[in-house]
């Protein structure tokens, strides 16, 4: 038994490695050593919530509650930055990495968790400025729990990570998933939750727009942000059944990939 545990402990040290080894080599090839380098990583999330926080507060953007608009976007649109920029970054990794897989300790599932991994710190490290910094200037009042609003997050990152990997894993087999992923994802956008309240729709609606797994996560995170101000409705069980069934597919997928991608 012990021979077990220390077999794993070792396979998980060396994957460990392997994964940090690929995380610090795509931050250094996507942002450089010039500039502000690795620090675009979170600027440009917070850009582009900021932008689009000033545009719906200069526009007085409906959604469907009494929140402040600035509170609104910021949790909205930072969630769908967080679940849509995972699949972005994952389809079509393997093909500028197949070198790397030369090394027998590197495989397809370790380039896919650098990169879902760099997008999640990114993505959070943003949301976490930009809400102290809303909090500091009098915009935002202190999350209700904070605990919620992390368990939230973290089914947020969960579900964009298991969808990166799994539309990674197919992107292989076919060019159309990159090509038909953009589209999908900016008409993912309007249904995702991030500008509506699933309160403020119709109770016919409800329930259809609550099969999307994003609203699910999106009203998590806005009931420990802002705790009895608003009412929220979502299904945790079945956000937690979406992640698990697309990190089931996604796992065996990848494990095809392993099979039958082969270094040049």
């Amino acid at each position: 038994m012990r021979s077990h545990l220390a077999a794993v402990r070792r396979s998980a040290s060396v994957q460990g490695r392997v994964v940090y080894a690929l995380l610090m080599r795509e931050i250094l090839t996507r942002y450089g050593r010039h500039n502000i380098g690795f620090l675009w990583l979170f600027v440009e999330p917070m850009l582009f919530t900021t932008g689009v926080t000033i545009l719906w507060t200069l526009t007085q953007a409906l959604h469907g509650s009494s929140l402040p608009i600035v509170a609104f976007a910021l949790t909205g649109y930072s969630s769908v930055l967080l679940w849509r920029n995972m699949p972005a970054r994952c389809i079509g990794a393997i093909d500028p990495n197949l070198a790397l897989m030369y090394h027998r300790n590197v495989r397809a599932i370790d380039i896919f968790l650098a990169r879902v991994l760099l997008e999640a710190g990114g993505a959070t490290i943003s949301f976490v400025t930009l809400s102290l910094f809303y909090i500091y200037i009098g915009w935002l009042e202190p999350p209700a729990d904070i605990l919620t609003v992390a368990g939230g997050w973290v089914m947020i990152a969960w579900f964009g990570a298991a969808l990166g990997m799994f539309l990674g894993a197919m992107s292989e087999k076919s060019e159309m998933v990159e090509r038909l992923w953009h589209p999908i994802s900016y008409l993912a956008f309007p249904l995702s939750g991030a500008a509506f309240m699933v309160d403020a729709l119709p109770p016919a609606a409800r329930k259809y727009v609550l099969y999307v797994p994003m609203v699910n996560g999106v009203e998590i995170v806005r009931e420990g942000y802002f705790g009895e101000q608003v009412r929220v409705h979502y299904d945790f069980f079945y956000l937690l059944a979406c992640c698990v069934a697309l990190t089931w597919l996604a796992l065996s997928q990848i494990a095809v990939i392993n099979r039958e991608v082969t270094p040049e």
